[in-house]
């Protein structure tokens, strides 16, 4: 009788530690979603941004890019510098390429700016835009959509990025080159936009900055943009 006992009550207990570990995790959950919704909301208001990468996708090679994305100007700038040491010399590449108003152009060694001589391959600032104003993956920031819908989200501590105070998020994708994602993305405190990710498949950090701040971009002068448009002097 006294077995019996003590078995079902170790099993009543058994449940009731599974149950509440399914409604907590469902709760965190639940709150995570909420948060990343957030950030998915602020990100729609986003018009302008500046973006910094490095990535070491392979032993043997190095990347930095950056952005600047202007959506009030539709103005997108693009800069690349990659450095191959699989060969002997290393093989490196640079480009610098400006998205104008439907516009294309690359900087030349002389300082110009020329149209390229094979246009197209990357998409325009305005596309970008349409993108982040629908809450779409744009794949110039974080894809907070695709991390609501299939992301396990776990909450982690709180840093400072360039000033900014921000929450990291540990967030597992299915779907990597490995099979699995694992990101790492801090949102900002206070506005909820993303300013640091972590990608571990490419070996990546990416920055965010300069939210809705005045972009200035040496345009060329044959771009044709608003007179409003502002111009860097340096």
């Amino acid at each position: 009788m006294g077995g019996r006992y003590w078995t079902w009550l170790i099993a009543r207990l058994t449940v009731a530690v599974v149950m509440f570990a399914w409604a907590f995790s469902y709760v965190k959950g639940g709150g995570a979603e909420k948060e990343f919704q957030k950030t998915l909301d602020a990100m729609k208001q986003v018009q302008s941004v500046r973006i910094a990468t490095t990535a070491s996708p392979r032993p043997t090679q190095h990347m930095e890019l950056s952005w600047e994305l202007d959506c009030q100007h539709d103005v997108l700038h693009f800069q690349r510098h990659l450095v191959d040491t699989s060969v002997d010399p290393a093989n490196e590449l640079n480009e610098d390429q400006l998205y104008a108003a439907g516009h294309q152009y690359d900087h030349q060694s002389d300082g110009s700016w020329a149209p390229p001589r094979y246009p197209g391959g990357y998409r325009s600032a305005k596309a970008f835009c349409r993108d982040l104003a629908q809450g779409s993956d744009s794949n110039l920031l974080p894809r907070v959509a695709t991390m609501i819908k299939r992301g396990i989200l776990q909450k982690g501590d709180k840093k400072t990025v360039n000033s900014v105070r921000c929450r990291e998020w540990l967030v597992t994708l299915k779907g990597g080159f490995s099979g699995l994602e694992h990101d790492t993305i801090c949102i900002g405190l206070d506005d909820h936009l993303p300013y640091e990710l972590d990608v571990d498949f490419d070996n990546s950090r990416t920055t965010f900055s300069d939210y809705n701040s005045a972009i200035q971009i040496d345009l060329p002068d044959a771009a044709v943009q608003p007179a409003s448009v502002t111009r860097d002097s340096n």
